[in-house]
Parts: C-alpha cells; structure tokens; sequence
C-alpha cells in the first residue's frame, strides 16, 4: 500500500483546546490537512477552534456537552459510560469511507464521546490507533494516582483492591462510578483488548500501560510538536520568578511547588487555573496567581521567567511546557517520577528532583538562584532543543509512517479473514 491520500479521522472529545492531549489532536489534524490528507476531526463539544477551518478540516461534532459540563446529571452518567448518539453519528460517517484507506486515531474519549465510539470503527473494518495522553486505558481514573494519600498507586487496575479504595478526586461514589464505566469500556467497548496500534510519547509512559495491552499490540513513538518561533533565548539570570504553568490541581503538585518556594525563599508564578487556586491564594499570598493566558501569553510569561517547576505529582506522558521553556532558553527543574523527566538532562539542561520530595525542590530551587547556573542551564536548554525541534512536520510525517502500518496490518488482517471465509465456503459446498 503506497503513502498518498488518506482519510484520517481524528477522535478527541472537543474541538477546541482545553487541553494537552486537545492541542495534539487539532495541530495534528491541520498539519495532516495541509500535507493533503482528508481530515475529519470527530467530537462531541465545540466551539470548533478556527484553526481547524483555516486548515480545511471537516469538523463533525455531535453537539453534546461534555460529561462535566452537562447540567442534565444523570444523562451525563449515562453518556460517559456509553454514548449512544456518538456511536450512531461516527457510524453514519464512516459508512461512506472506503476501510482500506482510512485511519480513526483516537485522542480522547472520556470527557465526553465514551468508548461507544470503538467497536463502530471496529464493525466498519477501519484500523484504529490511540494515542495514549492518559491511563485511561487501564486505571479507572486515568492516572495510576490516589487523589487522597497525593501518590501515585501502584495496586492492580480493576481489582478487588482497586475497587475498594477510595482514590478519586471527588468520592467514593464518583470512583464506583468510574469503575462502571471502565468496565463498559473493557467489555462492550472491546478497548484495548481489540485495539493493536499505540502511539506513546515517552518511554516511561510505555512502561508505565504496555502491560495492560494486547501481548502483540504495537507501539509507536511519536513526538509531539511544538509550535515555537526561533528568537534569541530568555535572560534568565536577570529575572527573578521561577513559573508554574498549567492546571492547579492536585496531582499536578501545585501545593507542593508552593511550599518549596517558600522553604527556598524563591518568587513564585502560577500560569492557571483549578479547585486549588482558592487554596494557594489564602494560603500562600507569597505567590503570584495569574490565572489562565492564550498560547502566546504563556511565550511571553517565559520571556520574562527565571526557570520553569513542573512538579508533576504522576507519571505524566510528556509536559510539553518543558520543551516550551527550552525553546525560550529556559531551563525547568522536574520531577524525576514523571514523563517530563527525559527532556531534561538532570544538571546540564535543568534539573530532576525527587518526585513528591517538598524539601528536595526546594533544595533545586536554591540551587537555581545561582546567576551562572541559571544562564548556563537555560542556554543548554535552548541548544538542545534547537538542534532538532520537534517540528508539526516531523510529527505529520511520524504519523503518516504509523498509519502506514495501520492500513497494511488492516489489509493483512482482511486479507485473512476473507482467505478464511472462501475455505469455510468450500468445505461446506463439499
């Protein structure tokens, strides 16, 4: 099967960006577009981000709210588990798409679409890949992380042990409750028993989910892209704030950022929102607050940054803020549980602390009020990113050799199946 014009259709439960795992799928699908691909980006919620129409992407959106979002509470239980008009809408659409030359990649589902959406593509003979941004996959919420003790879990996905523990971030019942879907997913959703293609960022994520996937399922390494300008890198030695950015939550460790900069005597700015920025305000007025910014708000927050904390309380599938910070000449202190952890050198292009160790950041971000050490780090940071950055082509391209690989498989696995069927046929005329 020669590489030409395909049909991508591209899952994610939005169709703006609210999210890492939103920025991938909408850049994706535009450079996919523009490389002359047929691009559908499937969804459940919108606005459609401009972007997408610029790029000539077909947007199909089933106008639902996403399950947070919707006021209807027990139409939005039901929704999460299984979506019954998402799956009857990608039906309609993949039923006027030729199988062997089209591709579904999954991005996200839980938010909204449900794993409904898995078996249509599935009865349609349409390969399938899915991007693990999370660990939906295989843990009830999605991140080997017990909200209550603030630690990464390491019990069973689904067991007895599982399902007993209270680890959700609300309740119990709202953990009861992801278990019921993960369940709807592992049997009527067929996802990932049925599933053979992955694309993971890092290698910690696929240590972290290759266990729980098929034995010959396989998984594909893709960089992510990142949308940065060449320009001289940051100062950083004369600014003063280290940056956070992202959500303030709590396992992206906000509190425990919060607290290490005031051990260390550091100024500190959050870039963000979420249920604990109420908390950090009141209990460290130290610390700047500055709510969410635009995409090039957040280049700008970097240009007048020290270094970058990501102190990331789980495994994370990559932090592509860190490599935002490199390409400004910014270096980050990470946690070395997490993902972001490969993007870092430890001493030479930023730093690892120990994950979940308040007085260890602390120690780092001591270290990092050094003038020398900060402007050899950050520069470090910015060569290295600059020597090969993850551009959208490079991803498109990536991409393009895993969807390869889709179809051919797809094409073998038909293939055998139509092999199959003739013999049934001719034994049964005998």
């Amino acid at each position: 099967m020669q590489n030409g014009r395909w049909t991508i259709v591209i899952v994610n439960d939005s169709a703006c960006v609210s999210g890492g795992a939103d920025q991938i799928g909408i850049s994706s699908a535009c450079g996919l577009s523009r490389r002359g691909h047929s691009v559908v980006l499937f969804s459940a919620s919108g606005p459609a981000d401009p972007s997408l129409e610029r790029a000539g992407v077909r947007v199909a959106c089933t106008g639902q709210f996403g399950i947070l979002q919707n006021p209807n509470r027990l139409g939005a239980a039901v929704q999460g588990i299984w979506n019954r008009r998402a799956a009857g809408e990608m039906a309609a659409l993949l039923h006027s798409l030729d199988p062997q030359r089209t591709v579904v990649h999954v991005h996200s589902w839980t938010k909204a679409l449900s794993s409904s959406i898995i078996p249509v593509a599935l009865a349609h003979g349409i390969g399938v890949v899915v991007t693990v941004h999370d660990y939906f996959l295989a843990c009830p919420n999605g991140a080997f992380f017990d909200y209550v003790s603030g630690k990464i879990c390491h019990l069973k996905p689904m067991s007895a042990a599982c399902v007993l523990t209270n680890c959700d971030s609300r309740s119990y019942a709202q953990k009861l409750w992801r278990v019921a879907r993960q369940h709807t997913q592992l049997t009527l959703g067929h996802l990932p028993s049925a599933i053979r293609h992955f694309i993971a960022y890092s290698r910690l994520t696929r240590s972290v989910i290759e266990r729980y996937l098929p034995a010959d399922a396989r998984i594909y390494n893709v960089h992510n892209p990142i949308d940065a300008e060449m320009v001289s890198p940051v100062n950083v030695s004369q600014s003063a704030a280290v940056v956070y950015i992202g959500r303030l939550v709590l396992e992206k460790g906000p509190l425990l950022a919060a607290e290490a900069s005031r051990r260390a005597n550091c100024a500190l700015r959050f870039i963000g929102d979420g249920y604990l920025r109420s908390r950090l305000e009141a209990q460290y007025p130290e610390c700047e607050v500055a709510g969410w910014t635009s995409r090039e708000g957040i280049y700008k927050e970097l240009e007048r940054a020290r270094a970058l904390v990501f102190p990331s309380m789980w495994y994370e599938t990559q932090g592509l803020v860190v490599l935002e910070a490199a390409a400004r000449g910014v270096p980050a202190v990470v946690a070395d549980t997490s993902a972001a952890r490969e993007s870092v050198i430890d001493g030479e292009t930023g730093l690892w602390f120990r994950g979940g160790d308040v007085e260890d950041l602390a120690q780092k971000l001591r270290t990092l009020l050094d003038d020398d050490l900060v402007a050899k780090l950050g520069a470090a940071a910015y060569s290295r990113f600059w020597a090969s950055p993850p551009t959208l082509a490079m991803h498109v391209g990536q991409l393009e050799n895993c969807y390869q690989q889709v179809l051919e498989s797809q094409a073998t696995m038909c293939s055998s199946a139509s092999h199959t069927n003739l013999e049934a046929e001719h034994l049964q005329n005998d």
